[in-house]
Formats: structure tokens, sequence, C-alpha cells
């Protein structure tokens, strides 16, 4: 089995997402060891800014009129798709951040699509365990209900239009006892990652079972 995960923290080791990704990591690890874990960290080692828009002109332009850019970029994009092709499973840690993913998870989107045709179903039944992480709360009658603009998004891209098969695990309240202003949520908001711990451990013996 090849298990891809991807990583999109800027936090380091202060990572919820990356926590709950490597619980899940570890449960299938500790089931099915030596697997071989292929891992990109966007937040650590993120993709050119650049590298989607110089991909889609190569595409435009015949192979032996690309420029050195247009081909690596080209090259690049390709690599990304072929991880996910190539993938028996993965977890994919993809936090929330100013209400929506980030740069270097829609550059990685991009250039995966860059990489096939507009549509490919390069996960088609593949398990994937996608771990997303919240510092609010955007549950129904909070102030701020409707401004996550990346789950649904994430949903649409992962498990309609790459066709994997789905599971999500998700966490809020991250920011509390990190935000002084959010010091009364410290019950729920244990509660919520108590339950998504467990969430996570059942994802990765889910996977391991596969």
């Amino acid at each position: 089995m090849t298990v891809l995960r991807i990583d999109a923290t800027i936090q380091g080791d202060r990572s919820a997402s990356a926590a709950l990704a490597d619980i899940v990591t570890a449960e299938l690890l500790a089931a099915r060891p030596g697997e071989a874990v292929v891992h990109r960290h966007l937040g650590e080692d993120p993709l050119p800014a650049d590298a989607w828009a110089t991909a889609v002109g190569a595409g435009w332009t015949p192979v032996e009129q690309r420029t050195p850019e247009q081909a690596a970029a080209a090259a690049l994009a390709v690599e990304v798709a072929d991880e996910l092709r190539a993938a028996d499973a993965a977890v994919l840690a993809l936090p929330l951040y100013n209400w929506g993913v980030s740069q270097h998870v829609k550059t990685w989107i991009d250039l995966a699509i860059a990489g096939g045709t507009v549509g490919d179903p390069y996960l088609a039944g593949t398990p994937v365990v996608l771990v997303v992480t919240r510092g609010g709360s955007y549950a129904p009658g909070t102030p701020k209900e409707g401004w996550d603009h990346a789950i649904g998004y994430l949903r649409r891209i992962i498990g309609d239009v790459w066709q994997a098969d789905l599971t999500v695990v998700e966490r809020e309240l991250t920011l509390v006892g990190v935000n002084p202003a959010m010091d009364a949520l410290a019950e729920p908001a244990a509660l919520m990652k108590k339950e998504a711990e467990a969430a996570a451990v059942a994802a990765g013996r889910a996977l391991a079972a596969r």
C-alpha cells in the first residue's frame, strides 16, 4: 500500500490538523507497519505560486516550443497528479485559513488538475481521510455560520471530482487556549478535541482494514 499524506499547516508543532493526521497515520501504520508513506508538506515546502499558470500555458504550447520554465511547471503538475493516481490511501490535513483553503492548497489542487485532464478521477474508489480544523466555530447558529468556504470546496474536489471514498475528521475551536478572547469556550473546545481524536483513531483503523 502507498499512503499519500498531505499537510498544509503553517503552525509547525502547534498544528491541530497535523496532530489529528498523525493519529490517523499512526493507527494505520500500527496495523500495517512498513507501508510506504509519500509525504508532501505544502506549508513547509510550498509549491511555486506561479507554477499553475505556467503549466497551463505549457499545455497550449507545443512541447518543442516550451520554455524551460514551462517544461519544469508541466513536469511538476504531472508529478503532483501522479502522486494522487499512485495512492492506495490518503490522509489530507488541510486546515481552514481566513475562511477558505490556503494558497498552498489551492496551488496544489490547481497543479494536480493541470497535470491531467479536467475532471480526471485521480482517487476513484481510494479511501481518503480529510482532516479539517478551524480556529473558531462555524456551526449553525454561531455568528460566523456560513463563513467556512473550505469544506464544501474540498468535498467537491476530493469527493466529487477526484471520486475518493471520503471520510472527514473535523475539529473546531482550535484557537481556544491561544486567543484569550475564547477562554469561555474551553469546555466545548475540549469536548471537540476529544471527539476529533476519537474520529481520527477510527479513521486510521478503517484505512488499515481496507
